[in-house]
């Protein structure tokens, strides 16, 4: 089954896109592709007017495999996930997502690289990175340009999940609701489906002018940070080991 399910909405206006492996929806390499290829295909519509991005089942997201972050696959891991968050960050038409249960790790990254975050009341959002002695490389880029760098580096340095009232608080998300799937779909008719796709191009691209070169810039500087540092440390690589055995990890410091 695909990982990922594509629909056209609104009269094409609006391009669906639906993690599609619940519960956990794990952002891995099948997940990392098939939304970049989506974004890639629909983003030359110059009709297009929106995209969603929801999820099947009770949570958003567990985030990235972990297997995935061993030393002998994290860089190719890594090199496609920061290119799904840049095609994401630099799009053209707003990307609002639907955020219910879990957001965490990959997820939260895929999540904050849109434009727009609904979020239900039993949402918990955060980054546990640090807790496998690994970090989050798009998180540290993308959560100081959407919440106040205080809230933003307790979210990257403590590990911790903050709730969807604290997440529109912080600035993280923008609405509450009961239902964010629905509240995001009636922002569209209210708010993108009325305007010129042409003119909205304009106003995305002037809205993140400065912000998308920024992300790009940190984003090649932390991914050399992560490779070529973090990973050559001795509790890096055990705390994703012991997390694959499900043992608990013992931390010399280096």
């Amino acid at each position: 089954m695909s990982a990922l399910k594509v629909w056209r909405d609104r009269d094409g206006k609006l391009l669906r896109l639906r993690l599609a492996r619940p519960k956990a929806n794990i952002v891995d390499a099948e997940m990392i592709g098939a939304l970049t290829s989506a974004l890639v295909e629909a983003k030359a519509d110059i009709h297009l007017r929106g995209v969603l991005l929801d999820h099947e089942g009770p949570h958003f997201s567990f985030g990235a495999s972990v297997p995935e972050h061993m030393p002998d696959q994290c860089a190719a891991m890594l090199k496609s996930l920061h290119e799904l968050v840049r095609e994401m960050v630099a799009y053209p038409v707003p990307i609002m997502v639907a955020v219910r249960g879990q957001c965490l790790g990959g997820g939260l990254e895929v999540a904050a690289a849109g434009h727009l975050m609904f979020v239900s009341e039993d949402a918990r959002l955060g980054q546990p990175e640090i807790q496998l002695a690994v970090f989050a490389p798009a998180a540290s880029c993308l959560l100081p340009e959407r919440m106040a760098r205080a809230a933003a580096e307790d979210l990257l340095f403590s590990g911790r999940s903050i709730t969807g009232q604290d997440a529109v608080a912080t600035g993280l998300a923008n609405d509450l609701s009961a239902e964010p799937e629905a509240a995001a779909l009636a922002w569209f008719d209210a708010s993108l489906a009325k305007h010129s796709a042409s003119s909205l191009r304009f106003a995305v691209s002037a809205a993140r002018a400065g912000m998308v070169e920024r992300v790009i810039a940190k984003i090649a500087l932390v991914e050399d940070l992560y490779l070529n540092g973090l990973m050559a440390t001795r509790d890096a690589v055990e705390g994703l080991t012991a997390f694959v055995e499900k043992r608990p990890a013992h931390w010399e410091d280096r």
